[in-house]
């Protein structure tokens, strides 16, 4: 794995293995390319695909601050430009608002041939965060990482925001929607609502007391890799 600064604003960890097919993973807010948890979600993948983690602006060592899905799909465009001339294909997995950053790059550009989104909310000001439940803050007790959080920089600037919502059906690609049951921070309904309003090639993954995003990954590692890896090789 080697790090790779782009115009020295966007880091992303580049797992090169000399496959013709990529996967680019999203992170959401407050977690980076170089988290325990988003290092083994590379490594669980990199033997099928070469793998490329950003960190999004204002997270981990990427310049500027975070907009909270308002900006973000200018970083992805950025990545996925560099890479796109190296890869027969391109597959992009989001957790939550990478999710929606995804999402919203997908209905912009048409640069990626199969995306999953992970914990996906439908609109940025209708998100629940219920950080108080039980099942949010005991994971993020688990993932703390002081060298991460003390690298986050969000933006207070009021950004207007595209709503995934409203440009779901400007996506024209296969899309697996993955949720969990019980997450307390984008309630399942958001995944829900879109995977219905998608008028394309669809498969929808409710994951039965699933929580938030990369959590799904961590309590359900074999059935999340799994219907993943179905997914995107068509097995």
């Amino acid at each position: 794995m080697k790090e790779i600064f782009l115009d020295n604003k966007i880091a992303f960890n580049y797992y090169e293995n000399n496959k013709n097919e990529i996967l680019i993973i999203a992170p959401g807010w407050f977690m980076t390319k170089d988290s325990k948890i988003f290092c083994e979600i590379a490594e669980t993948f990199e033997s099928f695909f070469d793998i490329a983690v950003i960190d999004f602006r204002g997270h981990g060592k990427s310049k500027g601050f975070f907009s909270f899905s308002a900006k973000e799909h200018e970083d992805l465009r950025a990545l996925i430009e560099y890479l796109r001339s190296k890869y027969k294909n391109i597959y992009l997995m989001g957790f939550s608002l990478g999710a929606a950053t995804s999402l919203i790059y997908s209905s912009i550009e048409q640069r990626v041939n199969k995306l999953i989104l992970v914990s996906v909310p439908s609109c940025f000001s209708k998100i629940e965060n219920q950080i108080w439940q039980k099942n949010a803050w005991v994971p993020t007790f688990k993932k703390f990482e002081l060298k991460r959080w003390l690298s986050i920089r969000p933006s207070f600037i009021p950004y207007k925001k595209i709503k995934p919502i409203n440009v779901i059906n400007k996506v024209d690609i296969p899309i697996l929607f993955v949720t969990g049951e019980k997450d307390p921070i984008v309630f399942p309904w958001h995944t829900v609502k879109l995977y219905e309003k998608y008028t394309g090639t669809k498969l929808l993954k409710i994951f039965e007391n699933g929580k938030h995003a990369e959590d799904i990954f961590v309590e359900n590692k074999a059935e999340f890799t799994k219907i993943c890896l179905d997914w995107l090789l068509n097995r």
